[in-house]
């Protein structure tokens, strides 16, 4: 069929959509709703479509569209559920279970007749790591059980009048009730706040005086303070105390009122690092990094059992394979990400292993450099220079490791410079839920990591060009399909680290391991006489270059409108995307 997807944003549950509807033969578009009711009704001129899919969508469809045409809406909620913050009241009411109901649009919000439907566990997870991963799942399953029945032309929807469904409305969840009282809230409850808008819309408050944002929570074991009593600085988080505890916040977000030039999402830290130091503070000014009047304490690599507390880099080993995991907010690499990660690289090519799991946990993989901390820099072209010559060390040290094998498991989503920091890996393992993006071409750039050497060497010149120039999602059996992965792993969210811990723990035991590692050797040797990896990261990194101390080039402005979440493009459907 010919499908028009209306979006708010072409955001991970979108991209997702998108990918496995085409993978099932459909023509698929998609049209930005963000550009006005006018931009649909174009777009809906032009594809004519059979049948309108709105994955995700904040503002209502104009009336002559749902009118003339089937429309079906995915709404983050069980039938009957209805307003626009069912997500948010699932996790502030601590719902086991919850679900995703696709629905046939109509006057009212969220009243349309029941297409499909489906349910999921509710992990101890944040908001937006929920929504890419049990929500994306069962929502896309909805989708394309949906289409089926309307393909099909026998099925009828269910209204929501019938019985066993019991409708109910949830306001918009408002920062009143978002609200944490240091005084009062116990961690447990702190942590609920924060993970319940972890991405948006973070949760206001009040830090030095100044009104921010805080984005995600994490639980803090040892330290103890005064409750709201800034502790210490981590890796670019923040502590802070509770009445019982503590917690790790890992990114503030200034409010745009306040006059900060950068007020977008990132590292707590260097957020702090502007504000004006405490009365009775001393030290050294403050860094870019971090502010000089809060102590940097780091948690150790190898994390005890007995340890509940906040890192983004770990390392673990069982028998002869080592595992290297990490998890950065949005997936975004920072100079001192990609940096503090290629050094827990190197601790793991110490220890005695055969096999190197890099990666391995829930949500998100890599999404490259990352754009926030480039565009809050007063350099932003210096920033991306280091940024990007810092991810291309990690993904050299993963090219060059030829003495055990390595693999990338991701057990979400990847784009640009992440899928080529995955593509670095002797094998790539994928959870059937991720969507990879390995193309550069949506910000302008070029790209680098090594991609003209990785890409080719999988799927080959001609989709090499395909896949970079067309700039569009590929869901994981795609990947699996063209040779970007080689392992599927089809394992709920909560459940693929331990799936991937039995994958690696069988491949130590291969007993032609051995073999392998030989000839990856012998491999990497001749591919290095042939053109050494110095050539193409000479090449790659001349044109990024260009592109990045060019103050027209279109990269900066479209960085830009990234970050402070700017509308750009055309209002038509989306390029390439037919």
């Amino acid at each position: 069929m010919d499908i028009l997807l209306v979006v708010s944003a072409f955001n991970s549950l979108s991209q997702r959509v998108y990918a496995e509807l085409s993978d099932e033969g459909h023509r698929v578009d998609v049209v930005l709703a963000s550009h006005g009711a006018d931009a649909v009704r174009a777009a809906v001129q032009e594809v004519r479509p059979e049948l309108v899919v709105a994955p995700m969508l904040k503002s209502a469809l104009p009336e002559d569209v749902w009118q003339q045409h089937t429309c079906l809406i995915v709404h983050p909620g069980p039938p009957g559920d209805r307003g626009p913050s069912s997500l948010d009241w699932a996790i502030a009411q601590e719902a086991p279970e919850w679900g995703v109901t696709v629905l046939q649009a109509e006057a009212a919000m969220d009243a349309g007749d029941v297409w499909a439907d489906g349910t999921f566990s509710v992990p101890p997870a944040g908001k937006s790591n929920v929504y890419r991963n049990e929500v994306a799942d069962a929502a896309t399953a909805a989708v394309l059980q949906a289409v089926r029945r309307y393909a099909d032309g026998s099925y009828k929807p269910r209204p929501q009048s019938e019985p066993g469904i019991h409708v109910v409305w949830r306001d918009f969840f408002r920062q009143e009730q978002r609200r944490i009282d240091w005084e009062r809230d116990s961690t447990q409850t702190v942590l609920r706040k924060l993970r319940g808008a972890d991405s948006q819309p973070g949760v206001r408050d009040e830090i030095c005086g100044r009104e921010v944002f805080l984005h995600g929570g994490h639980p803090e074991d040892r330290l103890r303070g005064e409750p709201g009593e800034l502790l210490a600085t981590r890796s670019g988080a923040v502590c802070r105390a509770t009445r019982d505890g503590a917690v790790w916040i890992p990114e503030l977000r200034p409010r745009k009122s306040s006059g900060d030039p950068a007020p977008f999402r990132r590292p707590a830290a260097s957020v702090l690092a502007t504000f004006p130091a405490p009365p009775g503070s001393h030290g050294m000014p403050s860094s870019n990094d971090r502010p000089h009047w809060l102590p940097e304490i780091a948690a150790p690599l190898e994390l005890p059992p007995d340890r509940t507390t906040w890192s983004d880099i770990r390392y673990r080993q069982h028998g002869g394979t080592g595992f290297v995991t990490f998890s950065f907010p949005g997936g975004a690499m920072s100079t001192t990400h990609c940096r503090r990660l290629l050094a827990a690289y190197r601790y793991a090519l110490s220890r005695p292993t055969s096999v190197l799991v890099l990666g391995g946990a829930r949500d998100f993989f890599s999404n490259g450099i990352h754009l926030n901390v480039i565009e809050a820099s007063s350099d932003p072209a210096g920033e991306s220079w280091s940024n990007l010559n810092a991810m291309n060390d990690l993904v050299e040290a993963v090219l060059r490791t030829t003495d055990r094998l390595v693999v990338a498991a991701l057990g979400g989503n990847a784009a640009a410079g992440g899928v080529m920091l995955a593509l670095a890996a002797d094998e790539v393992w994928c959870r059937t839920g991720s969507v990879l993006n390995p193309h550069y071409r949506n910000m302008g750039l070029h790209g680098s990591e090594y991609w003209t050497y990785s890409l080719p060497r999988r799927v080959g010149a001609e989709t090499a060009e395909r896949l970079t120039s067309e700039a569009l999602p590929v869901s994981a059996a795609t990947a699996a399909r063209i040779g970007l992965v080689d392992r599927l792993v089809p394992a709920q969210a909560q459940e693929f680290t331990a799936e991937v811990e039995r994958l690696a723990a069988a491949l130590a035991d291969d007993p032609d391991l051995a073999r392998r590692i030989t000839a990856k050797t012998t491999a990497r040797h001749a591919d290095e006489l042939q053109r050494p990896l110095a050539e193409y990261r000479r090449t790659e990194l001349a044109r990024m270059r260009t592109i990045f101390f060019d103050r027209n080039a279109p990269y900066h402005a479209l960085r830009s409108a990234f970050v402070r979440k700017l509308p750009t493009g055309s209002p038509r459907p989306l390029d390439g995307a037919r």
